[in-house]
């Protein structure tokens, strides 16, 4: 009777990259993504309380980073960076999400697809140097409705959310679906689960 690779148990050692971050190492990939995330969105509240709150000019708004570093807020390649990285983020930690977890995972990934179309519009303008519908700016499409600050705010409240959802049910993952995590971040132990 032969044995698959399945029903072998293998070591960290013999997991690949991929079975090891949505794996053993899940936990600490998903802390490191939240604290990135959680990051990048306070830089957008910061820009929204300075203009909002403190009455700043949208030009002077830069957040926090971009009071020191002002080319940090006007780098359409940097913003879009920081869209394809999470992005790649989303699509890579998805294998370690079952269940409802996974479908609000998979939520919050096309919400950052989009933007990440909306960033790569704005990077294609600045790279040609042609803008949109005669604008003055790189303007991206839902940006012709909605101003700048407020949209990418938007978009990151509306793709962190479900994000925020998915890790609640991986945290705490339903009955049914418990068994079938394949990493330690739910709260109660292993044991527990089964």
């Amino acid at each position: 009777m032969s044995t698959t690779a399945c029903s072998i148990p293998r070591t960290t050692d013999q997991l690949s990259w991929m079975d090891k971050i949505n794996g053993p190492f899940h936990k600490q990939a998903l802390y490191i993504y939240t604290a990135i995330v959680l990051a990048h969105w306070s830089e957008h509240l910061a820009q929204a309380i300075q203009i909002y709150v403190l009455g700043w000019p949208i030009p002077e708004s830069r957040g926090v980073l971009g009071l020191w570093f002002p080319w940090v807020i006007k780098s359409e390649a940097l913003h879009y960076g920081y869209a394809l990285v999470m992005l790649i983020a989303f699509w890579v930690l998805r294998k370690g999400f079952v269940g409802q977890s996974r479908t609000w995972w998979m939520i919050a990934f096309w919400i950052q697809f989009w933007h990440h179309i909306e960033h790569a519009l704005l990077q294609g303008q600045a790279i040609v140097q042609h803008n949109l519908f005669g604008s003055p700016v790189p303007v991206s499409i839902l940006q012709l409705v909605i101003p700048r600050v407020e949209l990418h705010l938007f978009y990151n409240t509306v793709v962190f959310v479900p994000m925020v959802i998915a890790m609640f049910y991986h945290m705490f993952p339903l009955p049914g679906e418990a068994a079938h995590q394949g990493c330690s971040c739910a709260w109660q132990p292993r044991s527990a689960r089964a």
